[in-house]
């Protein structure tokens, strides 16, 4: 999966990106535990989908550009009253995509973070066609607004 994660987004080229590690992991965890999701058939995780609940002030801040994805998370604190959530990241393995996963763990995500947190809306800053895609599909499905990048 971190192969698969380096060839989708080349986060060790741009600094700006969320670089994840298990440090990330845990501090994504800080923020909801429903942060990060897994799909694992025993033999390893066939896929992988991060969320950051966050402020509506962080994320019009993204989305105008004035911060990057890595000051996002970085700005984002836990315990704080959380109006949006950034679909940050959804891979899938090639022999297992187009089969609804990844979608399914993100809106049991959201439906975990929703419980805590009044989320208002969703945002994305996507790297291909069928990220945009999957994004749509599950904003239409969570009945909230998608915002873009």
């Amino acid at each position: 999966m971190l192969q698969l994660a380096d060839e989708a987004f080349a986060v060790k080229n741009d600094p700006n990106q969320l670089d994840v590690d298990q440090e990330v992991i845990a501090r994504l965890q800080s923020l909801h535990p429903a942060s990060v999701g897994e799909l694992d058939l025993g033999e390893g995780p066939v896929c992988w989908v991060l969320l950051i609940p966050t402020t509506r002030e962080l994320m019009h801040r993204f989305l105008q550009k004035e911060i990057s994805e890595k000051e996002l998370f970085e700005l984002t604190s836990p315990g704080q009253n959380y109006q949006s959530v950034y679909l940050c990241s959804g891979m899938v393995l090639d022999e297992y995509r187009r089969q609804g996963i990844a979608k399914k763990l993100c809106l049991d995500a959201l439906q975990q973070i929703r419980a805590d947190h009044p989320i208002e809306s969703l945002f994305v800053w996507t790297f291909s066609e069928a990220g945009l895609h999957a994004a749509r599909s599950i904003a239409q499905c969570a009945e909230l607004p998608l915002l873009s990048r």
